[in-house]
């Protein structure tokens, strides 16, 4: 093993071990007491299966017989799940073959952030994971399950399923992705028409008929963003059956990978010889994996939020210094957009998962010494399924990249360093994705322009105001000030500047998430303005200094003369597109680096 990987991973085990023993005590006396049903009174028992009809009705009245609980994300408004429509009856019936039952335990709320990007809506997002999260407990609190299947792919669904399903980690979860959509305009034009957009070069009819171009049918956005970055978490932290990930929806293969799913889940489960239950697979070490494969493939900012809740509810504290430690050893092996030309079906394409896994293996980058839902050692995820005379089986996967512009090994890679970076100084705590940056952009020095809110950058870029060089502040878009929506609608913006020759960057205690783009970008940023961090202080004209290669954020300005300074004032309390409903989660949440939870 790397000394930094097994520094890191040693000082969160030494951090954790109280609160990760406590943990697990509690985990150890759940299976204790006994399968699920076996528990149930008559009546109660009878509830939880009066609806079915026929073998598995009477199967459901043996409690020795295995129950399965469906925990789904599905809904039409996404694309990545819309294809869980079908798999309710795919694992009902794998589950009869098996010789246990399924039941569809419950639904999780999910919400598209492509769709409210930019909108209102988009400050329910971030929340949205922590409900997630509760109703995967509504769903799982029955207490009649030998096991679940999550199914779910994006943003805050994945992580807020996994934050749920560790509540009752005795049981054995894995979790049964859909798929990428197939590839269609590619991502490297679509971002010229948004730019062109954004300039006025283009009609709104031009955007739209890109967008619809890109994404263009079911399953997820092809480009590197967050859901994508949690398929690659999955396979990192042994949730997906091997090569799970990457596979397109609707297709033969995928069936067989979700009903393959459900015969693990039931192999695994309690009294079998093969039990692993969740919190035993979620802990230091695979945490340490998740991070590092994030890094290596210059995955989704979002991460260095949803990995640290999704730790905390495992009983494992990972900090942002950990992130920052690991992410100076790891190697850049990826370049998927927006890093990079390729999208991830290229990714899967040039030898994906199985070349990575492989590569932070054979560099001693990641523990092969865990549990996965596959069985014992992450070195099984060099594998990839495929069928063979309609029979699902595995085999070794491509031992090198078969396209070294998308997929580099450790000997070779894109940048020697990992695709995040920790930021510190006087403006606070951010982090910075620099795997899309340039190296002559990830230094700025320049005067601020102080924005509000997102809406009054974009007047100003309309209004022709945002000449020269300069760094954008854009606060109280943290999570007690609005939720700590994306601010994926600025991209294009900040892209046209600096195409146009200006040096400009971005500092705001909000989101970029996985679709941060070349324009460097400090993000998280905490303590948030409205938590009475330095930004709420921050004027225009006001010089900061942002250097992603030393890590250092700062503004050239005394610090008494700061605090001497009004504070700015939050914009009044959000109201409609149900932002009211929030409110509580808003004044209850946590700081960025601590995962921004209100929870945890």
């Amino acid at each position: 093993m790397h000394r930094i990987v097994t520094e890191v991973t040693d000082r969160i085990q030494a951090r954790s071990r109280d609160t990760r023993s406590a943990y697990l005590a509690r985990m150890d006396a759940a299976r204790h007491a006994g399968p699920g049903r076996a528990k149930l009174s008559c009546a109660n028992w009878a509830h939880a299966f009066a609806a079915e009809a026929g073998a598995d009705k009477l199967r459901m009245a043996d409690p020795a017989a295995p129950n399965i609980a469906i925990v789904s994300a599905y809904n039409d408004m996404l694309s990545a799940h819309q294809p869980f429509e079908r798999f309710p009856a795919l694992i009902k019936a794998a589950a009869h073959a098996a010789g246990g039952t399924a039941q569809y335990a419950g639904g999780v709320p999910a919400m598209c952030d492509g769709v409210t990007q930019g909108r209102p809506g988009m400050e329910l997002s971030l929340f949205s994971r922590d409900v997630i999260a509760m109703a995967t407990a509504v769903a799982l609190t029955h207490d009649a399950f030998d096991g679940a299947l999550c199914l779910g792919i994006c943003d805050k669904i994945v992580p807020g399923l996994l934050m749920g399903a560790l509540a009752f980690g005795h049981l054995p979860v894995i979790f049964v992705p859909g798929g990428p959509m197939t590839s269609g305009l590619s991502n490297t034009e679509k971002a010229k028409v948004r730019a062109a957009y954004a300039e006025g070069k283009a009609s709104r009819e031009d955007l739209l008929a890109s967008e619809m171009a890109a994404y263009h049918g079911p399953g997820t956005c092809t480009f590197y963003g967050t859901a994508n970055s949690n398929q690659m978490l999955m396979e990192m932290m042994g949730l997906h059956l091997p090569g799970a990930a990457f596979v397109h929806p609707n297709t033969p293969l995928r069936d067989a990978l979700t009903a393959a799913a459900t015969d693990r889940a039931i192999a695994i489960g309690p009294n079998r010889q093969d039990y692993t239950p969740l919190g035993r697979i979620i802990d230091a070490k695979a945490v340490v994996n998740g991070v590092v494969g994030l890094l290596a493939t210059g995955g989704s900012t979002n991460h260095t939020l949803h990995l640290v809740a999704i730790a905390r509810a495992a009983g494992i504290e990972l900090t942002w210094d950990d992130f920052g430690d690991l992410s100076a050893v790891t190697p850049l092996l990826a370049r998927v957009y927006p890093n990079g030309g390729g999208d991830v079906n290229h990714f899967h394409a040039a030898g994906g998962m199985a070349v990575v896994v492989r590569e932070l293996l054979d560099a001693g980058l990641a523990h092969d010494d865990v549990l996965t839902v596959a069985g014992p050692g992450l070195r099984r995820f060099q594998q990839e399924p495929v069928l063979e005379g309609g029979e699902l089986v595995w085999r070794d996967g491509a031992t090198a990249s078969l396209d070294t512009k998308i997929l580099r090994p450790v000997s070779d890679p894109f940048d020697a360093e990992g695709g995040i970076r920790l930021l510190t100084g006087n403006l606070g705590r951010a982090v910075i994705k620099t795997s899309a940056v340039k190296p002559e952009h990830r230094r700025i020095e320049a005067q601020a322009k102080v924005f509000d809110d997102q809406d009054d950058l974009l007047a100003a870029f309309h209004a022709g105001e945002l000449t020269g060089d300069f760094i954008a502040v854009v606060r109280f878009q943290g999570p007690k000030a609005n939720g700590m929506p994306e601010l994926h609608s600025l991209t294009p913006t900040l892209g046209v500047l600096l195409d146009r020759g200006q040096k400009v960057a971005l500092v705001t205690d909000g989101r970029m998430s996985g679709a941060s783009g070349k324009t460097p970008a400090a993000i998280h940023v905490t303590p948030e303005a409205m938590d009475g961090g330095v930004l709420a202080y921050l004027q225009d004209g006001d010089i900061i200094s942002l250097d992603a290669e030393t890590g250092a954020l700062e503004v050239k300005v005394d610090h008494g003369e700061l605090r001497r300074r009004t504070p700015a004032v939050h914009p009044q309390p959000q109201f409609g597109y149900g932002r009211e409903l929030f409110a509580h989660m808003r004044r209850a949440a946590g700081p960025a680096d601590a995962g921004a939870s209100v929870m945890f």
